[in-house]
This record gives structure tokens, C-alpha cells and sequence, in this order.
């Protein structure tokens, strides 16, 4: 064991974060309490919808079948938009305006043929109309997010997929300001975006869609979304990755038949991780025969004048302080204990 003060640091860091982990085995997160598992599956079962063994297996062979003809091929075929050389995408303006206007400048800067924008165009910050002015000037293609869905057809909450009450109750209070604050026009044009879009860069068609091609709230986190579940994504939707968003938390993942996962993050907000920047992803066509090009940017912007913004609106201060802090306040118990270990709170 080694004696030097940075190595006690590191086994002490360690321990600290394998006690974290252990802490959430067999446990669940619900509100400010940790609850035995068993207890939060009841308490989710009687608010979701519970399958029996027979249907379950139906649905994993439907899962594993390639799309044809079906419901999904309807909701997710589109024109093949490319060849591109290179695309930005991002997810999750939640309304930070100042940060849509810096990825926007980069995106010139770097000379992008194309950008992306997997959805939620509001949550989380103030006066979210600001937003399309920016969306159309920057020629931005723009896919729905669950509250893209949820506006349009004036449903009663954002249907982020939370459980945990603390969770809803400020997802609430988000999507109510975003509800208010958006004309019915914004709303009916947020309606007519597609559900997915396929994209093609250099020889790589991608499908990118919101939370998965699947499901506009599902949530692929980097620690519970299996390299076999993301091969059978590629193989079910044909395609040579799967681009989406919605976590909140960018990753990329190199698949073994070569294909990409990619989450791109949100510039709405920090990742969790106690930096200010927020993420977006950089796209590049690989030489004939080779992998694309991913590349993970953090972005500058102006956020002590948006946690400014967001106060003088009257959402709520856990708002402003996740982006003066680059911690997470709100939003916390959905992730899963490996991410949840990484928080401060």
C-alpha cells in the first residue's frame, strides 16, 4: 500500500465512492429517503404499466425484429438528409438562449455543413421563445422531444419519465413557466417536427431521435445501457449508430460491430459535473472505410447572466444555482447509482 499523502488521497477517494455505490444496492432514491427496492417497484408499478410473462416475451421479440412495415417504420422513416462532412448536434436548449448563441458561432467557426437539435427546446430556464429566432437563423433541423410532444398536445405534464415525487415536482413547475410563456403558434410548429431524423455523415447513416429510437423518454445512461442492447438498436432500426440525448449526461461508446452510440448531452444545463460548460457533439466523415469522427466539446457561455435571468423570472433558485454551479439540484434521483455517486447532492 503506498504511503505517499497522494496515494492515501486516492485509496481514501476510492473507498469514498465504493461506500457511495454500495449505499444505493438494494436501495432506491425517493425524494430526500432511500427506500428498499422492492418498495419503490410497488409504489411505480401501481403509477405505470406492469407486463406479465407472456407479453413481456412478445415484446422482446418485437424489440429484437428489424423495423419493416410496422407502427415504428411509419413513425421513423424520413428522407436521408446528407451526405454531410461535418454536423454539430446538441440536445436540451431548456431555454438557455446564451448558450444556443455559442454553440451557433462555433458551429460557423468550425465550419459545420449541419446542425442538429435533438429537442426540449424548453425546461429549466426563462422566456423560451427566445429560442426560435436562433433556431431559424442558424438553419438548425430540429427534432421532438418529449416536451416538444407534450406542448403541442396540450398535455398535462412534460412526460420526462420521472418516478420519484421531488422529481415531478419541479419538472412541473418547468413545464408550466415553458407552457405559459409559449404562443399557440410556437406550440403547433413544435408539433410538426419529425420524431427522428436519419442522418447521413460521410458513409454513416445515423438514426438520431430524442431519448432512444424506441421511446422519446427512455433514458440510455452510459453505466445501464448494455453494449448487446445498443448493438440490437442498430441492427433493429438499420443503422450505423444511434444518436439521442435527453439524460442530460454525454457519452460515446464504440461499438464492437463498429456502429456508435453516442448521447450528445444538453447545452440547457451543466453535466453534473461541477463545470459551468455545458456539452455538445462534433460529427466528422471518416476517410473512405473508416470510423466517424466524435468528438465531445464542452461550451462557454454566458451563464452568470442567465442564472440572472432565471431569478428575475421567478423559477425556482435550484434553477440558478445548478448553472452558477455546475451541479445538478433537481432532476437527481432518475439516475442510476454510478451517475448518482458522481453528484454532490
Amino acid at each position: 500500500m503506498s504511503t505517499k499523502p497522494e496515494g492515501r488521497a486516492a485509496e481514501a477517494t476510492a473507498d469514498r465512492n465504493a461506500v457511495a455505490l454500495t449505499r444505493h444496492r438494494g436501495l432506491a432514491t425517493w425524494g430526500e429517503r432511500l427506500v428498499p427496492l422492492g418498495e419503490f417497484r410497488d409504489a411505480s408499478s401501481r403509477s405505470g404499466r406492469v407486463l406479465g410473462d407472456e407479453e413481456r416475451e412478445r415484446e422482446r421479440q418485437r424489440l429484437r425484429q428489424p423495423v419493416g412495415d410496422g407502427a415504428d417504420a411509419v413513425e421513423l422513416e424520413g428522407p436521408l438528409e446528407g451526405p454531410w462532412s461535418r454536423a454539430i448536434v446538441f440536445g436540451g436548449v431548456y431555454s438557455n438562449h446564451r448558450a444556443l448563441e455559442a454553440v451557433l458561432d462555433e458551429a460557423v467557426s468550425w465550419g459545420a455543413d449541419a446542425i442538429y437539435c435533438l429537442g426540449d427546446l424548453g425546461g429549466f430556464g426563462p422566456s423560451p421563445e427566445r429560442v426560435r429566432p436562433l433556431l431559424a437563423q442558424g438553419g438548425v433541423r430540429v427534432i421532438q422531444g418529449n416536451y416538444e410532444q407534450s406542448l403541442a398536445s396540450g398535455a398535462e405534464d412534460c412526460n420526462c419519465g420521472y418516478a420519484d415525487p421531488r422529481d415531478n415536482h419541479f419538472a412541473e413547475i418547468s413545464y408550466r413557466y415553458t407552457e405559459r410563456h409559449c404562443t399557440e403558434e410556437f406550440k403547433r410548429e413544435l408539433g410538426e417536427l419529425p420524431a427522428a431524423r436519419r442522418i447521413l455523415v460521410g458513409e454513416r447513416e445515423l438514426l438520431a431521435a430524442h431519448g432512444s429510437p424506441r421511446r422519446v423518454n427512455e433514458f440510455l445512461f452510459a453505466s445501464t445501457t448494455s453494449t448487446p442492447y445498443l448493438e440490437v438498436l442498430c441492427d433493429r432500426f438499420a443503422c450505423d449508430g444511434v444518436v439521442c440525448t435527453h439524460t442530460g449526461l454525454h457519452w460515446h461508446r464504440r461499438l464492437p460491430s463498429g456502429r456508435d452510440a453516442l448521447n450528445v448531452g444538453v447545452i440547457g444545463r451543466p453535466a453534473n459535473d461541477g463545470r459551468r460548460e455545458v456539452w455538445y457533439a462534433r460529427l466528422e466523415a471518416g476517410a473512405r472505410g473508416q470510423p466517424l469522427g466524435v468528438e465531445l466539446v464542452p461550451l462557454r457561455y454566458d451563464w452568470s447572466a442567465l442564472a440572472r435571468e432565471i431569478r428575475a423570472e421567478g423559477l425556482p433558485e435550484e434553477f440558478a444555482l445548478t448553472i452558477e454551479t455546475g451541479w445538478w439540484t433537481t432532476c437527481l434521483e432518475v439516475l442510476p447509482a454510478k451517475e448518482r455517486a458522481r453528484s454532490r447532492y
